[in-house]
């Protein structure tokens, strides 16, 4: 396969953990900022080609907990928590002409907004009751002060930083929440192998989140450790190329949570599955257009909802 055709697809960069929904780990409220299939396939790779990457992402979510699982939302307790979310997530990245130690240099930032709808039965002072939350919004904001792309013959190797900020709406009691009210860090790693004579793609990131603590529910979440992994394969089809893979992902909360607010104790979680991948890539020249679309069903789960993730992501390298 043409050596322009791996270099457009390197190009292109995707940080989906910005859009935040009510779902993905334990700590406060089921949720931690980073989700599955945030990282993980071409797509994602760090851009290697000076100039700007325009990001629309959409995601949505459905999931449901045990009744006998209780989860800490926004300072109470909520049993048989049922969640539907959606986000629209618009963003952006430049890389400069410059090698920074030896490696190509972007920073970017990326908005979601979001539309959630929540229900569960709330441990109250005056017993059990069943409440429906409704909520949209503009979620919290991505920032990536630093993303570094390396390249080695088939190989590329990347490092960012991910600072999540605590931009969205937030109501403690409120089952649906635009905003998480903390900030979270979450430094990253990769390595993928782009045979562009043969067209496959494979691809390991890694990353741990770091949270601040919620000032409005003095709780704090533990740490979490994300490890997703796909493979690819490119395929000419009309004036582009037709992807097709799959993603795993893995998420464990590593450190208990804690403050006064963290009611149900270190509430540590986890996540694990596996979903197909389907892409197309049109190369015009200099410019790049990428769909993606994923569906990521969660087979394995401790202490948070159970569901499936939706994702389609756009990227148009200029």
């Amino acid at each position: 396969m043409a050596r322009f055709v791996q270099q457009a697809a390197l190009s292109l960069a995707l940080v989906g953990g910005a859009i935040w929904s009510p779902v993905s780990m334990a700590a406060e409220g089921g949720t931690t900022h980073y989700l599955p299939g945030g990282t993980a396939t071409l797509i994602d790779l760090a851009p290697t080609q000076p100039g700007w990457v325009v990001q629309p992402i959409y995601l949505h979510y459905s999931g449901k907990a045990s009744t006998s699982g209780p989860i800490p939302v926004a300072g109470t307790v909520a049993l048989g928590l049922d969640a539907d979310s959606d986000a629209i997530l618009l963003g952006g990245l430049y890389t400069v002409g410059q090698s920074l130690l030896g490696a190509r240099y972007s920073a970017g930032a990326y908005l979601p907004y979001v539309w959630i709808n929540a229900n569960a039965t709330l441990d109250t002072p005056l017993g059990e009751v069943r409440r429906r939350d409704r909520t949209s919004g503009i979620g919290d904001l991505t920032l990536i002060p630093a993303m570094l792309a390396w390249e080695s013959g088939f190989w590329q190797f990347n490092a960012l930083l991910p600072v999540y900020a605590p931009t969205g709406d937030y109501q403690a009691g409120r089952l649906a929440n635009p905003g998480l009210n903390y900030w979270t860090f979450d430094p990253t790693l990769g390595a993928s192998y782009n045979n562009d004579k043969i067209g496959f793609n494979a691809a390991l990131h890694g990353g741990v989140s770091f949270n601040t603590e919620n000032g409005e529910t003095d709780y704090r979440s533990g740490s979490l450790v994300h490890l997703e992994a796909s493979v690819q394969q490119l395929l000419p089809v009309g004036p582009g190329f037709l992807g097709i893979g799959a993603e795993a992902f893995y998420l464990e909360q590593v450190t208990a949570d804690g403050g006064s607010g963290a009611r149900l104790g270190e509430f540590k979680g986890r996540t694990a599955g596996i979903g197909p991948v389907l892409s197309y890539i049109l190369p015009r020249g200099k410019q790049t257009l990428v769909a993606e679309m994923r569906w990521l069903p969660e087979l394995d789960v401790s202490r948070r909802l159970k569901g499936d993730y939706v994702w389609l992501k756009l990227a148009y390298q200029f």
